[in-house]
């Protein structure tokens, strides 16, 4: 018989890649990897400011990576230094200035490698309800701006010109990868949810003839490699986040080898 906590454990993950499928499929597109490293690093200043002005951990995070979001787009407007640039200082800064409040809280104990790796075995049923209905307006709020989303990934001189609105539709989906991560983070961790985010997708675009269908079976794979890792962290006790990357990994090299072969 499986254990409760294992159940809720696959609930989560699962309900967290079928977040970021459609997501991991736009950050591919649109190569953005960086981004969602800029942002998954700006969680720990959040979950630090949290503790710090004892606040809702899930909201800290938010409110940390929405307003890196934004101050990305207003440093971009200016043009004073090239998108990589600024990712690179925002991600290390935000990251630093966490740890160093982390380190100034006398008589606050943190275990960072919670919040580094992801602690999914400990979800319970309130961060089930925090993701599920997290991810449901993730995945509205991603529905209404697909269309302006998806032609500004193909020019968005003309997703301008069509009056389709790009830049806000740009917004709101930073605002959705800073939603996603904040309710993300126990599942896999700071550091490990871009890797859900872009290896699944990565493996889909090999076999998705449409926009759509790779955003759906990037989520299908994603699922996967939930339960494969947290089988395989079940049965050689090994980290379940780190586990659930390395499994998505392997999807994406079968994926990889099955498709040179039916090449050939």
């Amino acid at each position: 018989m499986v254990d409760d906590f294992l159940l809720r454990a696959l609930a989560a993950g699962a309900g967290v890649a079928l977040i970021a499928g459609p997501l991991g499929a736009f950050v591919v597109w649109r190569r953005m990897a960086y981004f969602g490293d800029t942002i998954a690093h700006a969680a720990l200043l959040g979950v630090a400011l949290s503790l710090l002005i004892e606040i809702d951990l899930t909201l800290g995070v938010f409110v940390a990576a929405a307003l890196t979001s934004v101050l990305l787009l207003v440093l971009e407007r200016r043009r004073a230094l090239p998108t990589d640039a600024l990712l690179g200082i925002l991600a290390h800064s935000t990251l630093a200035i966490g740890l160093v409040i982390v380190a100034l809280m006398e008589g606050v104990r943190v275990d960072l490698l919670s919040y580094l790796f992801g602690d999914i075995l400990a979800v319970g049923a309130r961060d089930l309800w925090l993701i599920w209905i997290g991810g449901a307006v993730v995945l509205a709020l991603l529905a209404w701006i697909w269309r302006p989303l998806l032609a500004a990934t193909v020019s968005e001189e003309l997703a301008e010109a069509e009056g389709l609105k790009p830049q806000r539709a740009r917004l709101l989906f930073m605002l959705a990868m800073a939603l996603t991560i904040a309710i993300a983070m126990k599942i896999v961790g700071i550091l490990l949810i871009t890797s859900l985010l872009i290896i699944p997708a990565a493996a889909a675009r090999r076999f998705a003839a449409t926009p759509e269908a790779m955003a759906a079976l990037a989520s299908l794979i994603g699922v996967a490699a939930v339960a494969a890792g947290l089988s395989g962290s079940w049965f050689w006790d090994t980290p379940s986040g780190p586990s659930i990357v390395v499994a998505a990994l392997l999807g994406f090299l079968i994926s990889f080898v099955a498709v040179r072969r039916r090449t050939a």
